[in-house]
């Protein structure tokens, strides 16, 4: 159940008429000319000694980028730092960038928009600590209405959710049935804010009140400040806040750790090639150690997969 929800479609556009024209007189004239036909066809085409440069949709290929959505405000995952996106995320994607020969380029949008980026055409893939699950495998809402085509997910890394508290946990809360009665904070639009609806069914009369915002930075004030028990996230994301908020002075993880599942990285249905070759760039660099680098890096080696699996998400 872990990551946050809606935390990108790629369809080739075809050249203009006119274009088309100025390539195939382009061809004609090269014609007579002999060794310069070859050399001006390879000057058009973009080449890569990068292993699985191939196995890229000739559209990224000539575009030597991925688009990437991410909504960068989940440290260590990804985050914003020195106007710059870092984290546990941009580095396995340069990882898989040179397995690729293309970059990632990244770029922060609020969460619950990144798989709408994909059905527009806006962004390639999300990479955003996005849990893989049945739901938005199907496009379904919460209710299991169909509201979309769904994504596909190249499956790359391992997490369950803590509770963030304030620090010395002056509610006592330990587990999801401690907020009973109580007022919570979190991510509109995560599976966090989904698992806050579940527990408040649970706690009937007892009443759960949830108050959602467009970042989780807003609900960590909201908690620091007093008005909410508790937030909800990823454990290394939780544990990071905890650590570095205000020197470590601000949160605590309140309890264990739990249901554990899956980060994927979220593709358009109709984007097989794409995904497919990035399930072969991820099963190479975990071959080749430098995935475990990057998880070393950031000190979230637990959270390690084994393989590349796709849409192994429940």
């Amino acid at each position: 159940m872990t990551a946050r929800t809606t935390r990108r479609t790629t369809a080739a556009r075809s050249r203009i008429a006119a274009a088309g024209a100025i390539a195939v007189a382009g061809a004609l004239i090269l014609t007579g000319c002999g060794d310069q036909t070859d050399s001006g066809t390879k000057a058009q085409e973009k080449t890569s000694d990068a292993p699985l440069f191939s196995k890229l949709p000739k559209k990224i290929q000539d575009a030597g980028v991925i688009k990437v959505g991410t909504d960068a405000a989940y440290a260590p995952m990804e985050y914003t730092e020195g106007g710059k996106i870092v984290g546990v995320d941009p580095d396995i994607a340069e990882a898989l960038g040179k397995q690729l020969g293309v970059k990632f380029q990244f770029t922060s949008g609020t969460f619950d928009g990144l798989i709408t980026s994909l059905e527009t055409g806006r962004q390639d893939i999300a990479m955003s600590s996005i849990t893989d699950n049945k739901r938005r495998q199907e496009g379904l809402d919460e209710k299991g209405a169909k509201i979309g085509k769904g994504v596909d997910f190249v499956d790359y890394f391992s997490s369950g959710v803590s509770l963030l508290v304030k620090k010395g946990n002056p509610d006592n809360i330990k587990s999801l049935d401690d907020l009973c009665g109580k007022t919570v904070a979190v991510q509109r639009g995560t599976i966090y804010e989904d698992t806050f609806k579940a527990q408040a069914e649970k706690c009937g009369d007892k009443k759960l009140t949830i108050e959602a915002f467009d970042t989780d930075a807003e609900a960590q004030t909201r908690v620091k400040a007093g008005g909410a028990v508790a937030d909800m996230n990823d454990y290394p994301v939780a544990a990071h806040i905890a650590k570095t908020s205000g020197g470590g002075n601000d949160f605590e993880v309140g309890g264990q750790q739990t249901d554990v599942g899956l980060f994927g990285i979220a593709v358009a249905k109709e984007n097989t090639q794409l995904r497919d070759a990035l399930k072969e760039a991820l099963d190479a660099i975990i071959k080749d150690g430098s995935y475990a680098k990057v998880l070393e890096k950031w000190d979230v080696k637990g959270s390690a997969v084994q393989s590349a699996t796709v849409n192994a998400g429940q």
